[in-house]
């Protein structure tokens, strides 16, 4: 692009039509310069008309036609995929989830009915059908199924993009150079683009649960999601500039703009090869006090990127993806193969899975129904005491997946010393099942409680004394401590990590669990914010799981600091009157240590 085309951007520009500049959801960490690869930049336009009656069996056919061709599809990607090894078990599963949407009854039997009592065209009674299930999802309170909305509408553009004779899948490779810009990313999409040297990912729609979001981490490809119109905006082969730090991207960027993001990308690169540098030291304080840093991850695919940025292990491998769009509850086989895979990656690194984490309102086609106040409902370790069955071929598949690498147990939702004890009951029973079975189980598996209720907290040296190790999940710990739920805008302000409840909170785990000789780990979005850590280290912890790009800053501030220090420090801030006071103290103190880095 010449710097007439900028010229001329800018007058377009200054006659205020659009602007450059979106702000987003920062869905993966870093800075892009790239040039636009359009990915399905165009909406698919729905033509709407009413047919003559001879005309419906014709519509029908069709439809049937066109549902054959997207299975015809997918079936392709999927072998395709699965032969050369480029797809986890995950996306695979994904995948699967939208080749079993395509047979689903509510649907297809929707869309022939409309076909046939409204008279209408296929594409438009898809549309229609889409809309309905959506609603569906968009009922369901927890994000990242909601998020699965998505996957909906990718079935269904697929579909109407057959009816219409477009083209379905990405069909040309990116320039190494390429930014994709699209209206969403289908999955299909991703796990194809994802063999390619992309720069950046900017979408017009996504959370940071979104698929786009997660894929865009997995393979740590600076991501900015939900950016609005911005594929109305970004033509192929105009520059892009992805902040994904900040959530910020730009449409044909300034010359001034373009070198200030370059020089802040080599900025980043430097300090990230700089600290990568670090990537095989120990995560251990001045004064010798070792703690361990480990990723959060939700597919197979994130290990490498845990890894490569020093990661000594999985602190969470959440297991959410299991349940999606399904008519039933996965497999014993199916998390097996799942659990084995992660397992086998990492060994003999430690891997800790978390069990069941949903309500049944979370997870369609279960029936179940919305929740009047789902957060305090029936979820997670609850539900599968009511359901056990749940539980039952969780457990059994990861006892069989434990000979495959170093295996830890999470109960999620503990609230008290009953349920816990339930749960370790499952896992003997399940072991001497399998054993009498002649199945081979780890007896090295360690057995956990996340710490995320008040409660829990209340009797953590109870819970101490009969589980291996803890992790406090202290984003619910501080909602439902605090009394906030920080999807609320109205409340949302109130989420605050350096509250004094949550601090002392986290202390009385930790002197519960070194009482009783156990671990304890934040596994929350705490343990990912370096000017954290120090307060983290002062109050015990002995273990940090994060999201992977943070690790090395992470492991950066645990190597700059003293224990001794950061003892200091958390008990001047504990002595502190309120949470403002609190925060400007932190910030203050470790802005002082860290003034380059923390920013």
């Amino acid at each position: 692009m010449s710097a007439g085309d900028y010229e001329d951007r800018e007058l377009f520009e200054s006659d205020g039509v659009h602007d450059r500049h979106y702000q987003g959801v920062g869905a993966a960490a870093g800075i892009a310069v790239g040039r636009a690869f359009i990915v399905d930049r165009r909406r698919v336009r729905t033509p709407k008309y009413h047919l003559e009656p001879d005309a419906i069996e014709g519509e029908i056919l069709r439809l049937e036609t066109a549902l054959k061709l997207s299975e015809h599809q997918l079936d392709h990607i999927y072998e395709k995929l699965k032969a050369d090894g480029a797809a986890g078990e995950e996306h695979l599963l994904i995948l699967e989830a939208h080749r079993l949407m395509l047979r689903d009854e509510m649907l297809v039997t929707t869309v022939r009915h409309l076909i046939h009592e409204d008279a209408i065209n296929a594409e438009w009674a898809i549309r229609r059908t889409v809309r309905k299930i959506k609603k569906i999802f968009d009922d369901i309170d927890h994000e990242y199924f909601r998020e699965r909305r998505g996957d909906v509408d990718f079935v269904g553009d697929r579909i109407v993009r057959n009816l219409m004779g477009q083209v379905v899948d990405v069909d040309e490779a990116p320039p190494e150079d390429a930014v994709v810009v699209a209206h969403d990313l289908s999955p299909a999409d991703t796990v194809v683009l994802g063999r390619f040297p992309i720069q950046g990912i900017v979408t017009d729609v996504g959370t940071a649960t979104s698929h786009s979001a997660i894929v865009a981490r997995a393979l740590g490809i600076p991501a900015v999601v939900g950016c609005g119109d911005i594929t109305e905006r970004a033509g192929q082969g105009d520059v892009v500039v992805v902040d994904g730090t900040h959530g910020v991207a730009i449409v044909t960027p300034t010359p001034d703009e373009i070198d200030s993001y370059r020089r802040a990308r080599n900025q980043h690169l430097a300090q990230e090869k700089a600290l990568l540098a670090n990537r095989d030291l120990p995560a251990e304080t001045t004064d010798g006090h070792r703690v361990h840093l480990y990723g959060n991850i939700e597919f197979t695919a994130e290990v490498p990127v845990v890894c490569d940025h020093g990661g000594e292990g999985i602190g969470l491998y959440r297991t959410e993806f299991l349940y999606l769009g399904r008519r039933d509850l996965p497999s014993e086989e199916e998390h097996y193969r799942a659990y084995a895979e992660i397992l086998t990656a990492l060994s003999p690194r430690p891997v800790t899975i978390r069990t069941f984490d949903l309500g049944g309102d979370k997870v369609p086609y279960t029936g179940r129904r919305q929740e009047p106040n789902p957060a305090m409902g029936l979820r997670a370790l609850r539900l599968c005491l009511k359901e056990p069955e749940i539980l039952h071929t969780q457990l059994r598949a990861m006892l069989r997946a434990s000979v495959h690498g170093n295996l830890s147990i999470m109960f999620p939702m503990v609230s008290g010393l009953s349920e816990l004890r339930w749960a370790l009951a499952l896992v003997d029973q399940f072991r001497a099942e399998l054993q009498e079975e002649g199945q081979e189980v780890s007896p090295a598996v360690k057995v956990g409680s996340m710490i995320e209720l008040p409660s829990a907290v209340a009797v953590a040296d109870q819970l101490a004394r009969e589980c291996d190790f803890f992790s406090i999940g202290t984003n619910d710990l501080i909602q439902y401590s605090l009394g906030i739920d920080r999807q609320n805008r109205d409340v949302a302000y109130l989420y605050r990590p350096l509250h004094l409840a949550v601090l002392r909170m986290i202390k009385q785990v930790v002197d519960a669990g070194k009482d009783a000789g156990i671990p304890v780990a934040i596994c929350g979005e705490m343990a990912g914010e370096p000017a954290l850590t120090p307060i983290l280290l002062g109050l015990g912890v002995d273990r940090l799981s994060m999201t992977a790009a943070t690790i090395p800053l992470v492991k950066h501030v645990v190597r700059s600091v003293s224990l001794s220090e950061c003892k200091e420090l958390v008990e001047q801030a504990c002595a502190l009157g309120t949470v403002d006071e609190i925060e400007r103290f932190v910030r203050d103190e470790v802005q002082a240590r860290f003034p380059d880095l923390l920013t």
